[in-house]
């Protein structure tokens, strides 16, 4: 028998409106960045030269690209270029915004002569300069500081209406001590057709505009229907606007009334997003009259609507820089606080002793932070071409705290310490993170866990004309008296793909996740496809056992991912499991096609003091 779970988001007519077509682009001579020579691309002293500087040396030390692609090959003359000119004063910095369709990086006056792509760019609205300006950390009279250069184009990448951003440095003709510097930056498509589909019982239908009228304001509405549960019809809407004054602070405002809540929410954040950043902080305020889970803090869901609660959550912190030489320039430390109220006006009834998730409640929370950050460009790993910021360093914290509810008064505490790393002469990436923590109640240890992860990003292989890399995941969680409520599955994201059974559950959890996956060179109509295979090895059982001798389960499986970086659409899926030894509420066999969040590296950016997460 077949099992097939299909949660199918469509997506309509734009999809094929605003593909990104290869025909009919043509190069013009006149592109900012000239293409090189063969000479100039396969040169013997680019080694000799990016080690006439630290930073360049350790850029081209700890690259992960084995076989390196002309884009790949364009940034490490551009390190070496701007490495040569490190300390002259900035003249000028001007901003150059590309087509979405069309010209690249390597070719900004490559043109489309097709009439999708001519459309595509006329229907786009372009990021107002303004708004990529405020964006803009470097300003004429500072001294070019190549690591603060490469860090702002990380910023500006992370924006969800950015596709690729690039710095391009030249000196001036007449004085030699002076540079100009020029801001590339490519755009996607911003509007986007969502939704999905459960059965014949629930759908949805979501419009979005990640920057409405190039002021990078992000606005979504969708409309949700249920056959059984009132309202038959309801709608859930939001407003984000990000950097709010040239501050970095991000707001977001929200409001739902569907069949699973009704209820308005606000939120003000203000990340560590630099190593220079002295304060961060946030606000939160939500008022929910009817929900089935708390929204900001859901691993329990609940079978019905019981929940009417308000909810603020305040937290601030400070950096104090660590500069003890040239090594430590990205070393902070934080000290930050933070506030969380919860107020229940309706609840399922609350049990003192085993279940305090639905207890009115002050929880104050400290941290002590020391984090080490630093980003290298690469490829080709949860993206399809453009770049991606990899982090290199560690985040060690340790949190306490005092949750005083209604019903009792418990102390808090973990310690959490990870760390990221290339693999030395062998330039792969490995990171690990692990631990130890929970609440103290009358001298009693309860709700407490200890956890470990581990991944592994392997190099970029060349597999005939097509690139290769191998994903290795490790989670272990185990639960120490925690609440009879609270049980670990294997159908999360740290569980195993595609696994639905809601059977297997324990207080003690270990996944172990292999992939494979190809990156062919082709692409169609600016659609790239990688294809992958995966096996995903799960134990789940008691916390009163060794945990190898709890109950395995797994998943083998493979699949295709497509997906257009010109635009906002997530990552489309198709994959194909087998389940050997699986549970009885589930098929031997399953397939899902879905829309898949793209995955995003560990970052060791301090954090809001938070308590470890047991889900």
């Amino acid at each position: 028998m077949v099992f097939v779970n299909w949660q199918l988001k469509w997506k309509l007519i734009w999809l094929v409106l605003l593909v990104n077509t290869l025909y009919g682009q043509e190069q013009n001579p006149d592109s900012l960045l000239k293409s090189s020579t063969p000479s100039e691309q396969f040169y013997d002293s680019l080694k000799h030269k990016a080690y006439r500087h630290r930073f360049t040396r350790l850029v081209y030390d700890n690259l992960i690209t084995g076989g390196k692609t002309k884009d790949q090959q364009q940034i490490e003359r551009e390190l070496i270029r701007m490495s040569e000119l490190e300390g002259k004063t900035i003249a000028s910095v001007k901003i150059h915004q590309l087509d979405i369709i069309g010209p690249s990086f390597a070719d900004t006056s490559r043109i489309s002569h097709t009439w999708l792509g001519q459309m595509a760019n006329k229907l786009h609205i372009e990021t107002n300069e303004r708004i990529i300006r405020k964006n803009i950390l470097v300003h004429p009279g500072d001294a070019l500081n190549v690591e603060s250069l490469l860090d702002n184009e990380r910023i500006i990448r992370r924006l969800p209406f950015i596709k690729d951003v690039r710095f391009l440095v030249e000196q001036d003709s007449l004085i030699q001590e002076h540079i100009h510097v020029t801001v590339l930056t490519k755009d996607v498509f911003s509007f986007g057709v969502g939704g999905y589909v459960e059965g014949l019982r629930a759908a949805s239908l979501e419009m979005y505009n990640q920057n409405i009228w190039g002021i990078g304001h992000q606005l979504s509405a969708k409309v949700v229907g249920h056959v059984e549960k009132q309202p038959y019809v309801g709608f859930e809407g939001s407003y984000t606007i990000n950097n709010i004054g040239g501050n970095f602070v991000n707001m977001s405002l929200g409001y739902a009334d569907t069949y699973r809540r009704n209820g308005v929410s606000m939120v003000l954040e203000k990340e560590f997003l630099r190593s220079t950043t002295k304060w961060g902080g946030g606000l939160t305020a939500s008022r929910w009259q009817r929900a089935d889970r708390l929204i900001n803090d859901a691993p329990i869901i609940l079978d019905f609507d019981e929940l009417d609660y308000r909810y603020w959550d305040v937290w601030g912190g400070y950096s104090f820089q660590l500069y003890e030489g040239e090594l430590d320039r990205n070393k902070q430390l934080v000290v930050s606080g933070r506030t969380r109220f919860y107020n229940f006006y309706k609840r399922p009834d609350p049990d003192p002793m085993n279940n305090q998730y639905f207890a009115d409640s002050k929880f104050y929370l400290a941290s002590l932070s020391l984090s080490k950050r630093k980003y290298y460009r690469d490829h080709l790993i949860y993206s399809y071409g453009i770049t991606e910021d990899i982090p290199k360093g560690y985040l060690h914290e340790w949190v306490v705290g005092f949750d005083d509810n209604e019903f009792n008064r418990r102390w808090y505490s973990h310690v959490y310490v990870s760390s990221g790393n290339f693999v030395k002469y062998k330039p792969s990436y490995l990171h690990a993170s692990a631990g130890i923590g929970g609440f103290f109640r009358s001298r009693r240890f309860e709700q407490g866990q200890i956890e470990i992860d581990g991944s592994y990003i392997s190099r970029l292989y060349a597999f005939g004309n097509k690139g290769f890399r191998q994903f290795i995941k490790l989670n272990y969680l185990l639960g120490i008296r925690r609440f009879e409520v609270e049980e670990l599955s294997l159908r999360r994201e740290n569980g195993i793909r595609g696994f639905g059974s809601r059977l297997p559950l324990g207080k003690q959890r270990l996944v172990l996740s292999f992939e494979s996956v190809v990156f062919p060179p082709r692409h169609v109509l600016d659609f790239n496809f990688a294809f992958f295979s995966f096996v995903d090895l799960g134990i789940i059982g008691s916390n009163k056992h060794f945990i190898f001798t709890q109950d395995y389960y797994a998943g083998v499986g493979a699949g295709v991912r497509i997906r257009n970086e010109n635009l906002v659409f997530q990552t489309l899926q198709l994959r194909l499991s087998w389940f050997p030894n699986h549970p009885a509420d589930i098929g031997a066999f399953g397939v899902d096609f879905n829309e898949r969040s793209k995955s995003q590296f560990y970052d060791f950016q301090p954090r809001k003091p938070d308590v470890l997460r047991f889900e």
